[in-house]
């Protein structure tokens, strides 16, 4: 009796037979909020969610550091190289009554002089802007970045948000499941009912309790992944759902949008520092020359002497040396244009498929709310009716019931995987940037 006690604390019937009791139970049951409409007005927001785990990134000001380094180096890059100080002593006797007399020999010489490398305008202006180059794929990196953690921390929020909900509907079916076995074991001590079926409503209850349990560990694990992005505020009550029926993509434009996608922007940045390249191993085809200042002071009686000299490396390998790499650089363009062409097909074609799921997904959805969760509701509703005015079975009311929250189940479940879809498409794009129409600009060109 102490379930009966249970329902009679949680409703304001008075039953006064065990069926009259579960009658006002389903009843109950029945008028329990939909789970969007339980869910908390004020919590965490996917917005705010999303704010807390930018704010949180470490991989952000990794990226912030990487870039400031890449431009101070580019600025370093322009310069010509230091200069290099030279001393030295020339044609100091080993042997000899005069050995190691610096002042003693004419030919004895103290030398001191600077060394400069001429690197030529062109290569320094193009080795900064490599390095300028590389800093702006560092920053398509990072907008890339912002968008893999919006992403994952919408994802992380949206499987917390729809585990809670799955979970009660869950403890709903427990609760039905309970309903089951009393009504089986009041059947059964009645001479209605069959000891088989109190078995068998014993065994629903088992299952519905392991059904509960995956449904808790899944709440578990999305809370854990959600703390991961959001941090300790994630464990707050979750607010209410966001539009999932329109992303920011425009399927019309499908092709144009994608070209500008963080990932292919970076690929971009990696084509334009691999033509760079080519203009520099092209300029390496022509030496540097160096220059060299020295002044040479002799013993006394001695006149000093000035020396000037310059120093041009010898290219008598050019064939198997630089050709080589200049060859090696144009190859590498034709690598990055042909890795963009691809990454840019896979990721159309990924994406595609991700919206078509959406819209049927959509579909799917407008067709629970429509017609498949009223009907069941309306079925169960009938069936209740039937049973109060006589004309049908408890059994028959429990089946209806179960078959009810097993349609809101599958409904949300749907909702949840849409869901998912919906936040793969709106945040393929950091959610602060607008998304690009048309491929005007040279980042969108391989």
């Amino acid at each position: 009796m102490q379930f009966f006690d249970f329902i009679r604390g949680r409703t304001s019937c008075r039953p006064v037979v065990a069926h009259a009791t579960l009658s006002c139970a389903l009843l109950s049951g029945l008028a329990m909020p939909t789970a969007q409409a339980a869910a908390a007005e004020a919590g965490l927001s996917l917005a705010r969610a999303q704010q807390l785990a930018l704010e949180r990134s470490r991989a952000l000001p990794a990226k912030d550091a990487s870039i400031a380094a890449t431009r101070e180096l580019a600025t370093a890059a322009g310069r010509l190289p230091d200069p290099v100080l030279r001393a030295g002593i020339d044609n100091l006797p080993v042997s000899g009554a005069e050995r190691f007399n610096i002042g003693s020999d004419f030919m004895t010489m103290r030398r001191i002089g600077v060394m400069q490398e001429l690197t030529a305008s062109d290569k320094r202006r193009l080795r900064t802007s490599q390095l300028e180059q590389t800093a702006d794929k560092a920053m398509a990196e990072k907008e890339a970045e912002i968008a893999r953690i919006e992403q994952e921390t919408a994802l992380a929020w949206l499987e917390l948000y729809f585990a809670k909900q799955v979970a009660e509907l869950g403890r709903q079916q427990l609760v039905q499941a309970q309903l089951d076995l009393a009504a089986a074991a009041a059947a059964y001590r009645s001479g209605k009912g069959s000891q088989g079926e109190v078995f068998a409503a014993r065994g629903r209850i088992g299952a519905a309790q392991d059904q509960l349990s995956q449904f808790d560990v899944r709440v578990k694990s999305a809370r854990s992944m959600l703390w991961r992005w959001a941090g300790p505020d994630a464990d707050v009550a979750m607010a209410t759902l966001p539009d999932i029926d329109r992303v920011r993509l425009d399927p019309d434009a499908l092709d144009s949008q994608l070209a500008h996608h963080p990932e292919i922007a970076v690929l971009d940045r990696e084509a334009r520092i691999a033509r760079t390249e080519v203009e520099l191993a092209a300029a390496n085809r022509h030496p540097d020359w160096s220059v060299e200042v020295a002044l040479q002071q002799r013993g006394q009686g001695y006149s000093s002497m000035l020396s000037v000299g310059v120093s041009v490396p010898l290219q008598w390998n050019r064939n198997n040396r630089q050709d080589r790499e200049l060859a090696a650089r144009i190859l590498r363009v034709d690598q990055v244009r042909d890795e963009r062409e691809e990454r840019l097909r896979a990721h159309a074609a990924e994406v595609r498929v991700m919206l078509d799921e959406w819209r049927s997904g959509r579909e799917r959805i407008a067709r629970y709310k429509r017609e498949l969760v009223p009907l069941a509701t309306d079925q169960s509703a009938a069936v209740l009716a039937a049973y109060r005015g006589g004309k049908g079975g408890l059994a028959e009311v429990l089946a209806a019931r179960r078959d009810e929250l097993e349609v809101r189940l599958r409904a949300l479940q749907l909702e949840a995987e849409t869901a998912r879809r919906w936040a793969q498409l709106n945040f393929l794009y950091p959610s602060g940037r607008s998304m690009p129409a048309t491929m005007n600009s040279p980042e969108a060109r391989p």
